[in-house]
């Protein structure tokens, strides 16, 4: 696996704007960023956000962004558009649900898909929220702290049974 892009921002884009337009917050894409245990990502608009949160980081694929795209026939576009925190290539994240995995020294928990919503569609062009159904990215708690940094990550799992 490769951790191609990190991504955080201060704030909300489109949760809380439903009925309106979506917010102007950016995606801020930075070289690494800390893991804290059961609170988040120091710095994004997640942290602290609730207690159990279940998605104290979220991963999305850069092959499903790719696929998006070219089926859009959209480019230019930046795969912080989807506002996840992690851009990873090499990896099938829905086999990481239900299951604990290690990243650079760092445990995750894959706790659930990130289901894709219609702010999708404004986010990287109509048809996007429907491409994403089934493979939005994946939600995860933060089980250990440390430094996530972009570059090589293979994942090691310890399945749940």
């Amino acid at each position: 696996m490769l951790i191609r892009h990190i991504y955080i921002s201060p704030g909300h884009n489109f949760v809380g704007h439903h009925g309106g337009p979506p917010g102007t917050n950016e995606s801020i894409e930075v070289g690494e960023i800390e893991c804290v245990a059961g609170r988040g990502l120091r710095g994004d608009r997640y942290f602290d956000h609730e207690e159990g949160y279940r998605g104290q980081i979220t991963f999305f694929s850069m092959e499903v962004f790719d696929e998006i795209c070219s089926a859009l026939e959209v480019s230019g576009a930046e795969p912080g558009a989807v506002r996840r925190n992690v851009v990873v290539s090499g990896v099938d994240l829905n086999s990481l649900i239900g299951s604990s995995f290690e990243l650079q020294g760092i445990r995750f928990e894959g706790v659930e898909e990130c289901r894709p919503c219609h702010w999708m569609d404004l986010a990287i062009a109509p048809g996007a929220e429907i491409l994403m159904k089934g493979r939005g990215g994946l939600r995860c708690r933060i089980l250990t702290g440390g430094v996530l940094r972009r570059g090589e990550a293979s994942p090691k799992l310890s399945l749940r049974f």
